[in-house]
Formats: C-alpha cells, sequence, structure tokens
C-alpha cells in the first residue's frame, strides 16, 4: 500500500515538473519558433501584418511618391504605393539636370561658402503669380529653399545617391544644382536608388498598372481609394492618401487644350496620358495657377524622326557646363542661363516650322570639348541615341565658326557678354586657328511643352486645400499631395532642378503627415 503510494506521488512529481519545464519552453523558446516561422513564411507574415493595420496610400511612383513612402516607413507605417504605369519612376527617373540645394557641403567644395539668394531666385522665377493670394506662397518657397540642404544631404547621406557635381543653370545666382559623377542621369541615380532602399522594408508594397479610379470619403473626409488591378479588378482600400500623380502637361486633349489651347501641335517632353486632377475636383478640391505650363526651351530634334511630337529633353545642364545655342543664322541670340521662360521665348521669336503636324523652331545647341567632359554622362546617351554628334570646329558652317570664336573670346579674356551672360560653364575652347582641330558636340532643338506649374492647392504640410461656397481654404481630412500634381510654388516658371527638389521636400512632409494621422486616431 505504501509502495503504491509512494509511486502516485513519484507520477505526480514527474507530471508538475513536465508541465513546468513544459511553460519554461513556452515562456523562454517561443519566440525563437515565432522566427523561424518569421522565415519560413515571411512573404505571408508580411501580407498578414499589412492587412492588419491601414497602410499609408500613395498614388504615383516618382520621387514625391517615393519620398512620401520612405519617410512613412520611417515612422512606423505600412506604405502601399499604386501606380498606373507599367513600371515604376514616373517623371522622375528622366529628370536630367539634377536636384537644387543651398548651402551644401558640395557647394564649399566648389568654393561657393554662402548660398543665400536661393529664396530670392525663386521668387524672381515665379514673377507676378507670387503676389497673388489663396494660398501661402512664401511658405512654400520657404520650405522648398530652406529644406534644399536637408533634402540633399538626405538623398546623399541617408540614401546613398552621389551629388558631388555642382552646376549652374538658368534664373539661378550661383552654381546650386547637384548631380553625380557616373553614368546615370540625376534623376535616374536617385529613384533607383532610392527605390531599393524602399523595397527592403517589409511593410512597402508597390503595385503598377493599378488605375484609381475614385478617392473614398465618409463626411467630407477622405478614407481611402478605389482602384482597378491589372488583373480588371476592383478593390477599395482603406488609409490616408498622398496623391502624387504628377501634372497634367501630357493631357494634350485634355487639361492642356483647357487651359492652353495655344499650346496646340506643340512637341512635348511627356508621354501622352489623362491627367488624375479629375479625382481630386470630386473631392471639392481647389487648384491654382492651371494655365501656368512651363515651355523648356530645348528638347532635341531626332534627325531620324524629326516631327515627332515626343522630344528626348535637352538637359539644361548641357548650357549650365557652357553650351551655347545658335540660330539658323548661326549667331547667339540669348543669354542661354536665363530662366526658362526668357530664352523659350528668345527661340519661339524665330522663325518655326511645321514638321507633320508637329509646330517647332530648329535652333544649334553647341557644346566645347570642355562642356562636353563636363556633361559626358548626358552626352554618351545622346550620342548613343543620335541626337548630338561630335564635328571638329573647321567642319562647321563659317557663320559658326565665327560665333565660335566670338565666344571664345569672351570666355577666355574673361571679358562682358553683350547679352548678358556671366557664368561660362566648363568652356575652354581657344579662339582663332588654335581651335579648328578640336571636336565640339552638337544637335539641334527646339522648344518644348515641359511641366505644369498649376495644380491642386495645398498648404506647408502637402494638406490637400478646398474652398468650401468660394470660402477660405481649408485642407480636406485623409488628403495629402506632393510633386507636379501640386500648384503654387513655382508661380510662373520653375527654376531648373527644382522640381526633384519639391518631390524630395513635399514628399518626405506629406510621408511623415499621413503616418501621424494613422496614430492620431
Amino acid at each position: 500500500m505504501r509502495m503504491r503510494r509512494n509511486r502516485c506521488c513519484l507520477l505526480l512529481v514527474y507530471f508538475l515538473i513536465g508541465c513546468i519545464t513544459a511553460l519554461l519552453c513556452m515562456v523562454f523558446f517561443r519566440p525563437n519558433s515565432t522566427i523561424a516561422l518569421n522565415r519560413i513564411s515571411h512573404s505571408l507574415f508580411s501580407t498578414m501584418t499589412q492587412g492588419s493595420r491601414k497602410p499609408v496610400i500613395v498614388v504615383g511612383s516618382g520621387l514625391a511618391g517615393l519620398s512620401a513612402a520612405y519617410e512613412a516607413l520611417k515612422a512606423g507605417a505600412p506604405v502601399r504605393i499604386l501606380d498606373r504605369a507599367p513600371k515604376p519612376g514616373g517623371n522622375s527617373i528622366k529628370a536630367s539636370s539634377g536636384i537644387n540645394g543651398a548651402g551644401t557641403r558640395f557647394q564649399r567644395e566648389v568654393g561657393i561658402a554662402t548660398d543665400d539668394s536661393f529664396y530670392a531666385d525663386t521668387v524672381r522665377s515665379a514673377g507676378r503669380l507670387f503676389t497673388e493670394g489663396g494660398i501661402d506662397r512664401k511658405a512654400l518657397v520657404g520650405k522648398l529653399t530652406g529644406q534644399s540642404e536637408s533634402a540633399v544631404n538626405w538623398l546623399s547621406d541617408e540614401i546613398g545617391v552621389d551629388l558631388s557635381v555642382v552646376a549652374q543653370l538658368g534664373g539661378h545666382s550661383v552654381a546650386r544644382t547637384h548631380r553625380g559623377a557616373g553614368k546615370l542621369p540625376p534623376g535616374a541615380a536617385i529613384v533607383s536608388t532610392l527605390l531599393d532602399k524602399t523595397k527592403a522594408n517589409p511593410d512597402f508594397s508597390l503595385e503598377n498598372e493599378a488605375e484609381v479610379n475614385e478617392l473614398l470619403t465618409i463626411d467630407d473626409a477622405v478614407k481611402g481609394v478605389r482602384y482597378r488591378s491589372s488583373d480588371g479588378q476592383t478593390h477599395d482600400l482603406e488609409g490616408p492618401v498622398i496623391f502624387a500623380a504628377g501634372g497634367f502637361a501630357g493631357d494634350t486633349h485634355g487639361l492642356l487644350s483647357k487651359y492652353r489651347p495655344d499650346l496646340a501641335g506643340m512637341p512635348s517632353t511627356n508621354e501622352a496620358r489623362p491627367a488624375s486632377h479629375g479625382l481630386l475636383t470630386a473631392v471639392g478640391a481647389s487648384f491654382v495657377d492651371m494655365d501656368s505650363v512651363q515651355i523648356h526651351p530645348t528638347g532635341f530634334i531626332d534627325p531620324k524622326d524629326p516631327g515627332a511630337a515626343y522630344k528626348f529633353l535637352a538637359a539644361e545642364a548641357l548650357r549650365g557646363e557652357g553650351g551655347i545655342l545658335l540660330s539658323s543664322s548661326g549667331e547667339r541670340f540669348i543669354n542661354e542661363l536665363d530662366t526658362r521662360d526668357v530664352v523659350s521665348d528668345a527661340i519661339m521669336a524665330l522663325p518655326h516650322t511645321t514638321v507633320d503636324l508637329t509646330r517647332q523652331w530648329s535652333v544649334t545647341l553647341l557644346l566645347d570639348p570642355g562642356a562636353c567632359e563636363a556633361a559626358t554622362s548626358h552626352i554618351g546617351f545622346y550620342l548613343w541615341k543620335g541626337l548630338v554628334q561630335k564635328k571638329k570646329v573647321k567642319d562647321l558652317a563659317p557663320e559658326i565658326i565665327a560665333s565660335v570664336d566670338k565666344y571664345a573670346v569672351i570666355v577666355a579674356s574673361a571679358g562682358e557678354d553683350p547679352l548678358g551672360r556671366k557664368a561660362f560653364g566648363h568652356w575652354k575652347l581657344p579662339p582663332g586657328e588654335a581651335n579648328r582641330e578640336e571636336e565640339v558636340c552638337i544637335g539641334t532643338v527646339t522648344p518644348v511643352v515641359h511641366f505644369t506649374m498649376g495644380g491642386v492647392a495645398f498648404d506647408s504640410r502637402t494638406r490637400v486645400l478646398r474652398s468650401k461656397d468660394g470660402g477660405e481654404l481649408t485642407p480636406i481630412p485623409g488628403l495629402w499631395a506632393a510633386g507636379e500634381i501640386t500648384g503654387g510654388i513655382h508661380g510662373a516658371n520653375r527654376l531648373g532642378g527644382s522640381s526633384l527638389l519639391e518631390c524630395a521636400v513635399f514628399g518626405r512632409i506629406a510621408g511623415a503627415e499621413a503616418a501621424k494621422s494613422l496614430t492620431s486616431v
């Protein structure tokens, strides 16, 4: 009897030890099993994690959208980017001149100790529209220029983009437009590097060929989007929305013809596509400066297809590094580093032709060996595309040789340019017989529809604004915007290098603001 009792006690002890051991294993070893499970089914785990939380929804995958996504992820929010295009990058990936930054270490490395004129340059470029009411333009320009150094530092130091080369573009008092020294143009370098960095976050997803066709609202607040995926299915997605879908310069038969019918027949750097602005109109958003469309002075005329409506942009950096513009008579006629609107107007005052229904002008863009070398990453691509060719000076038309010599004398003597140009980039070609065996880079360019300064009204926190019954502009809850879709920053004319800058500055703000809204609900 006693033996049986002892055996029962022993079994009870063993049972208790087993239970305690099991509990200890659950406490101390469960995390490892979770990690193992996560490693085995990472994709499923990520999907479940995102599905359990509202994401920040970003419409558009250019630099504005990617900057917004990066900052929202950094703040701890999951992010869904929806883009109707088959590939990410938007127009940002095609940007060719660089990104502006004032007071950067890269400027100091090339002898620009201070740069306190960026705000004034931007205001001067904006013209009369800067003084128009409705939105706080001073705050927008102040944010753009005041955060330009930090935007360059962020891309360089945190994202890992080379922005060590600095050039002076038209309308700028000093060199402040940054690009890399590698083969990739700045837009492609920035977008591809940021996209790779963002994709590394498991809370991020990007869906291309996803057409957003409605902003969902409850009680006048935006609560999400309805979109059609590549398989034709319609989906509703709930979360705060950042609109970064680009401008309307490619909407030839829609908004562009509505606001600027005078531009009919002009070539464009934008692929034809309808604008997305109607989605914002449907929720009551206000718009500003819609007739303010930028004509870029230099789009390449392809000798293989001269009448093509779509043109490759001849980067402003080509002129910034020393390139000159020559009329059909072979003469310089404008300060090549004036603002884009002034240079475009000067070209368009010259005789034009119509080729295959495309209205265009034929102006020669010429770079000496120094300018060609400084812009080598661009020139290599243009040579490959057949948009630029190299010629010895002695093989140029006599009137062009005369203009090259005249300009070379001004540069070599540091003399005063009668057209007012003060910066000559990397031009090093001497005048006279000494230059006849030298090769120059030469192409034909025309003004092109390039960028829309007008767009949706927003504030310095990137909140989209609306006016009820013609009253004061107020934010639409749940809706932010950044990039070319917005209006009010650039006024009548955008400075070269400020497109990528506005995407980085205001995209980051939008991402942080939208992520914060998820935690404040």
